[in-house]
């Protein structure tokens, strides 16, 4: 049976071996009262973690059989556990801190630390009686004005140096170089599923006027202040904040060089909300007829006349012309008849759905909605009502109605 065996196995691919501090990925398969065995993905063969490193902070086993697990290779397959490696996810617990530490530090592994106080430069930390110290500028990916918030709390950290001085263990640690790490593997997830025209979800990181920053995953687009909606924006922080969760689709994919690293390329993603709202534009023409009167805001003056909102999104131009000061003159700027947020009355001159234009015109007090009603009020408001088509006066009448002329000396 056995020479059967090795007959049936021979042309198999041998199992790669493992190298210590190796991150590798599986799922659980059984749970003793120690340690969990977890089946390793690509036939990589079995690994044991200690039930220590899966407990919650209530104690509790935070995993169940089939659950899938990341850890590193911090014992090659022998040993106790046979033909198992030996699995760690962050520091192990116990033992002598100056070696586990350094274990950690060889091996990449995250150690747990409770943030105790705030001192000048970064924070201290303990990790489990052995004080430690992070770095300001290595506490977040961005930069931390005041690190007090984190007092108290457990977090994972990377070990970038353990040394002895004066004072005894100097240990440095990096909470950033670990979100780094996992963002670039979110980042990798994140860019095989981006392309143009997909919609995807993400979390607006920054405003700027002329735009906001928006985390897809691990990947930064951004969205133009054009690009938030067909309603104009002059700000985009008058309609998003930092924190908010938002849906966008994809416009552009782009590489184009680092001005950090000139000889590296970086993905630009530029991104919409307007693409995944309704055209207003496509009922302006049923919305609005030429003669019909409507009220609006005006939104931007420029030299040439004043733009004005009839509908979110759907802007007319109140050109310079049609701007009469009292009396119908002229006015010769804008600005002296109207400004931003003036509420007034207009009347469509001319629209074009497909170019997106509406002329406008100022209305009077008389305009009605209906060109035929507006004539009809006309004619009945003139003295004695409609005068009657095709009367001539005579002569008499028209010398009559004429005044008298001076006259000239010496005539």
């Amino acid at each position: 049976m056995f020479a059967e065996a090795e007959r049936a196995g021979a042309g198999l691919p041998r199992r790669r071996t493992l190298a210590v501090g190796e991150r590798v990925r599986g799922r659980v398969v059984s749970i003793g009262r120690e340690v969990a065995f977890v089946e390793l993905e690509g036939g990589q063969g079995d690994g044991m973690l200690d039930l220590a490193e899966l407990r919650d902070a209530s104690g509790a086993v935070a995993v169940a059989v089939g659950d899938a697990v990341e850890a590193m290779v911090a014992e090659a397959a022998g040993g106790a556990g046979g033909g198992a490696v030996t699995l760690r996810r962050s520091l192990a617990r116990g033992g002598d801190a100056r070696a586990q530490l350094e274990q950690a530090l060889q091996l990449g592994l995250p150690v747990d630390g409770t943030v105790t106080a705030v001192n000048k430069g970064g924070v201290e930390v303990d990790l489990g009686g052995t004080r430690a110290f992070c770095p300001i500028s290595q506490l977040e990916l961005r930069h931390v004005e005041d690190a007090s918030a984190y007092v108290g709390r457990k977090l994972p950290f990377r070990v970038t140096r353990v040394e002895e001085d004066r004072r005894g263990l100097n240990v440095v640690l990096s909470r950033r170089a670990l979100l780094e790490e996992e963002g670039r593997a979110r980042a990798a997830e994140t860019r095989a599923k981006l392309s143009v025209g997909a919609v995807v979800s993400g979390v607006v990181t920054a405003l700027k006027d002329y735009g906001a920053f928006v985390d897809l995953g691990g990947v930064e687009g951004m969205l133009h202040v054009s690009e938030i909606g067909f309603q104009r924006v002059g700000r985009p922080a008058d309609v998003l904040s930092v924190g908010q969760a938002i849906t966008v689709q994809v416009l552009r994919i782009e590489k184009k060089s680092d001005p950090r690293k000139p000889d590296q390329k970086t993905d630009q993603i530029a991104l919409s909300l307007k693409a995944l709202e309704a055209d207003p534009w496509q009922e302006a023409g049923a919305r609005f007829a030429e003669g019909q009167r409507a009220r609006g805001r005006v939104t931007r003056v420029t030299s040439f006349g004043a733009f004005v909102e009839l509908a979110a999104g759907v802007e007319g131009l109140l050109h310079l012309s049609e701007l009469g000061g009292a009396g119908g003159r002229p006015v010769r700027q804008a600005r002296d008849a109207v400004k931003p947020g003036d509420e007034i009355d207009v009347v469509v001159k001319a629209v074009d759905p497909t170019e997106r234009r509406l002329s406008l015109a100022l209305a009077g007090p008389d305009e009605s909605l209906d060109p035929e009603a507006r004539a009809a009020a006309a004619r009945a408001a003139a003295p004695g009502g409609a005068a009657p088509a095709g009367k001539l006066g005579t002569l008499g009448d028209l010398l009559r109605s004429k005044p008298a002329q001076p006259r000239r000396p010496g005539k």
